[in-house]
């Protein structure tokens, strides 16, 4: 398993990397525009401070795929682990087939579907990325999605990774990875979420309660 930060936070990301529980960056148009920043800068500091990421994200924004290539040309040359990020539409699949026949990593987002998913997986994506709480947001089950398009891929054996993405919550979380999603794409606050449990907490206010009484015993 997989587990990505979508945001474009540098500093928060930074934090979480030393952890050494992370393995890529997502970023979109939003998110790059609440950094304050140019994706070109964000994208070329995270290649530089986190070198050992598995994928940094770059999404391209254009009509036709002769436009998106020519975005995708910008970022790519940054480092090896960025990845292209085209929309499950005409264009932006035939801008992956190009990218990916190219050897260069893509990632179809803005996935609601298994049959968007399977024209991804069709196009030789790297990543897919089908949106687990816009769905809920529209009284579809994200979870179930992810589900079905994870037997699709194993079943025909297609190298495309899934790539949950609009997680929101930590039980989403979980459940994704328990249907076969490879890679997680978190906000910052559903990853912290993942270590929270009332449960744990209570537990170490005891030991640590029981071990300072019994260091006074024993001192």
């Amino acid at each position: 398993m997989r587990f990505f930060l979508d945001t474009a936070d540098v500093d928060a990301i930074a934090s979480r990397y030393e952890t050494g529980l992370i393995d890529g960056v997502t970023t979109n148009p939003t998110l790059i525009l609440k950094s304050g920043r140019t994706q070109h800068d964000v994208i070329k500091e995270l290649a530089e401070r986190f070198p050992l990421m598995e994928s940094i994200s770059a999404e391209v924004v254009a009509e036709t795929a002769d436009e998106m290539i020519a975005q995708a040309e910008t970022f790519y040359p940054l480092a090896p682990a960025v990845t292209i990020k085209v929309p499950c539409t005409v264009e932006g699949l035939k801008a992956c087939k190009r990218l990916s026949d190219g050897g260069i990593k893509t990632n179809v987002t803005l996935v609601f579907s298994v049959a968007q998913a399977c024209l991804a997986m069709k196009a030789g994506a790297t990543y897919l990325s089908p949106f687990v709480g816009r769905l809920n947001d529209n009284s579809f089950s994200g979870v179930e999605l992810i589900k079905a398009i994870c037997g699709v891929q194993k079943e025909h054996r297609m190298e495309t990774k899934i790539l949950a993405a609009s997680v929101r919550e930590a039980h989403q979380a979980s459940r994704c990875l328990l249907y076969g999603a490879h890679v997680l794409t978190l906000p910052i606050k559903t990853f912290d979420s993942m270590y929270n449990s009332v449960l744990t907490r209570e537990g170490l206010d005891l030991f640590n309660r029981d071990y300072a009484e019994a260091s006074l015993s024993n001192g």
